[in-house]
């Protein structure tokens, strides 16, 4: 063997061991396998009592000597709005509920989405654009992370932090924190 042969054979040996690396290193940044994958999530709206399926939930509205009017109230929707999609295929109703003791929560109800890696609920000041021009929008001004997506489909709770202020937070967005990118997004109104 020559001279160019024992060169040859080391040089060939890194170039795959550096395609294999590059290899898992893109499967792990794009994670490919969870556009199949989907995981649905059923939470029931906090403070509503759990009914047998098919009936409608109900509200304990019954006072207690511990009780006071605020917490005989139960969830109340405040603003709400329809996904629409933007990078993924999205649909579902966003409500932002007020809860008894005066916490809030988002919830996500009949949620439809690709999966992805590093998805976020974000509250957000900013506008919902149709189509491409509201991909990237949601990261140019205020938002509140909710924490991550809990699944592709359902009905979801993500509690809004204590404190707060929800006065210019007209939106919700799936987010993807990997690419900076909406999934899809609510105007909540």
């Amino acid at each position: 063997m020559g001279r160019s042969g024992r060169r040859r054979g080391p040089l060939l040996a890194g170039g795959l061991i550096m395609a294999i690396v590059l290899g898992a290193v893109g499967l792990y940044w794009f994670q490919p396998w969870k556009l199949w994958q989907d995981e649905t999530v059923e939470e029931a709206l906090p403070g509503v009592a759990p009914t047998a399926a098919g009936a409608e939930p109900t509200t304990s509205v019954l006072p207690t000597a511990s009780s006071s009017p605020r917490e005989e109230e139960g969830p109340r929707t405040v603003a709400q709005g329809s996904l629409i999609s933007h990078e993924h295929t999205t649909t579902g109703t966003v409500k932002l509920i007020r809860l008894p003791d005066g916490s809030h929560t988002v919830r996500l109800e009949n949620l439809d989405t690709s999966n992805g890696p590093d998805l976020r609920v974000w509250l957000t000041d900013a506008p919902v654009k149709e189509g491409s021009a509201g991909w990237h929008v949601f990261d140019d001004g205020k938002y509140v992370s909710l924490g991550r997506l809990k699944g592709n489909r359902g009905d979801q709770n993500y509690a809004v932090p204590a404190g707060t202020d929800l006065s210019g937070l007209t939106s919700v967005a799936i987010w993807c924190d990997r690419f900076d990118v909406s999934f899809g997004a609510a105007k909540l109104a």
